[in-house]
């Protein structure tokens, strides 16, 4: 992935809710399989990014 998509997906899950980033979350594991070996780092990158946003909310949440 490319700064750019990166910078964007990462402001799309700071402006989504935790149902839809869990909606997305499923989709791309469900299409895993289909994604080709030079295609999986940059789904591991947005599933690694997806957890980051999870665990901060979570000790937002714990904190707040």
């Amino acid at each position: 992935m490319n700064k750019e998509t990166i910078k964007k997906f990462i402001e799309w899950l700071e402006s989504s809710g935790d149902e839809e980033i869990e909606a997305h979350r499923q989709y791309i594991l469900g299409k895993m399989k289909s994604i080709s070996s030079d295609g999986r780092s940059d789904v591991r990158l947005s599933l690694r990014l997806i957890d980051e946003e999870i665990l901060a909310r979570i000790e937002l949440k714990r904190l707040g």
